[in-house]
């Protein structure tokens, strides 16, 4: 057991640390004020190779490993969560997804692009009445011999508004349930596929949230991943990595709230100390760090279990499930040692903690993870 980075993913970690603190942090109350999506910080984002990190480099990636991917969605989470979901999804969702199980032309044809930034990528799963219950897809993809007709809602789509290509999930044979599902490579621009109003959301409230509508959308057949059938067994597999990306992204927000209030309880002063002297905040602070560096080594974990081809689906719903929870419990006490402090905007605490609970819900809530974990460890 090696717990030690590599010099590569220490400068990995710096570099997304030091454009966290430098690009991120300037601007990110007013990003989250006004809702606006980080459009110049992506850009920089994806000139650093951020939005492609585990591409081959021949379609315009990086080519490193989840760990490193980890690392950095670690330190942009620390600071701008809307920004780091932005970078997980396109990696672990639309990128991943694409390059494992797209042919080489549609490798060609959209990867480059969406690894080196030019467009970014949206993963279209999640319904009015599909959330948790992805098997119950009412959008429908009708084989028409040459191509699908693609009808339905999605919703709670990050990169709803602003992605060129969106990877959707569509149920084209319902008596075939979860084998008659399929994924289909949608573009923005295709006639009849509309972009629904943005969501107003507690947190993360810089990303950009939409709900799609799909009216009698031609999908060319060569725009389908895998074999027919394949949608839901590529939703499964996809989600499985994107919950590392999640877990890291948890990790991250808990990790910033943590530094914020260690630094603040060294400098507020009460009953002639510091705050940090009071064993009543000494505990907080000790029991944050602990909870961190669990959640740090389950994450790790999951993501070196992904590097080696090993099955990462329970180390990966266990960094997940015990990560958001950390996050959550993390950023409420961040708060709390903050006081009145915590509750205004300038402080950043309380973005976190609204940051936070998201990761509890998204890419499989809590409940689901749950199911995840005592399915494999009853089997």
């Amino acid at each position: 057991m090696d717990f030690k980075l590599t010099e590569e993913q220490e400068l990995i970690k710096q570099a997304a640390r030091d454009f966290a603190q430098n690009e991120l942090l300037p601007g990110v109350i007013e990003r989250d004020e006004q809702q606006k999506f980080p459009k110049e910080e992506v850009r920089k984002m994806g000139e650093l190779g951020f939005l492609g990190m585990m591409v081959d480099p021949k379609y315009g990636g990086s080519g490193l490993d989840t760990l490193s991917y980890v690392l950095v969605m670690e330190e942009l989470s620390k600071v701008d969560a809307s920004s780091s979901v932005i970078v997980s999804v396109n990696n672990s969702l639309v990128c991943w997804g694409l390059e494992t199980y797209g042919t080489e032309e549609q490798k060609e044809k959209y990867l480059h692009k969406l690894a080196t930034g030019e467009i970014i990528g949206a993963f279209c799963l999640s319904e009015p009445e599909a959330g948790s219950d992805a098997t119950s897809q009412k959008t429908t993809a009708i084989d028409k011999g040459d191509h699908y007709l693609l009808n339905g809602t999605k919703n709670w789509i990050t990169n709803g508004g602003t992605a060129g290509v969106y990877l959707v999930i569509a149920q084209t044979d319902k008596d075939k349930k979860h084998r008659g599902i399929n994924a289909l490579i949608v573009e923005k621009g295709m006639e009849g596929f509309e972009i629904g109003p943005k969501e107003n959301k507690l947190g993360i409230r810089g990303s950009d949230t939409h709900s799609l509508l799909f009216n009698d959308v031609k999908v060319p057949k060569e725009n389908r991943i895998g074999e027919d059938g394949f949608g839901f067994k590529f939703a499964m597999k996809t989600l499985a990595g994107g919950r590392i990306g999640i877990a890291a992204q948890a990790l991250g927000i808990a990790a910033g709230a943590y530094e914020l209030a260690l630094k603040y309880s060294k400098e507020r002063k009460a009953f002639g100390t510091e705050i940090s002297n009071h064993q009543a905040i000494a505990f907080k602070l000790a029991d944050m760090h602990t909870q961190i560096q669990a959640a740090r080594l389950l994450v790790y974990q999951a993501a070196k279990e992904k590097d080696n081809g090993a099955n990462y689906d329970l180390s990966g719903a266990m960094a997940k499930l015990y990560a958001s929870q950390v996050a959550m419990e993390t950023t409420v006490e961040a708060v709390q040692i903050h006081g009145g402090n915590g509750f205004v905007k300038d402080y950043h605490v309380e973005r976190l903690m609204r940051d936070a609970k998201i990761t509890q819900i998204y890419e499989g809530t809590s409940e689901i993870q749950k199911i995840v974990i005592s399915r494999s460890i009853l089997k």
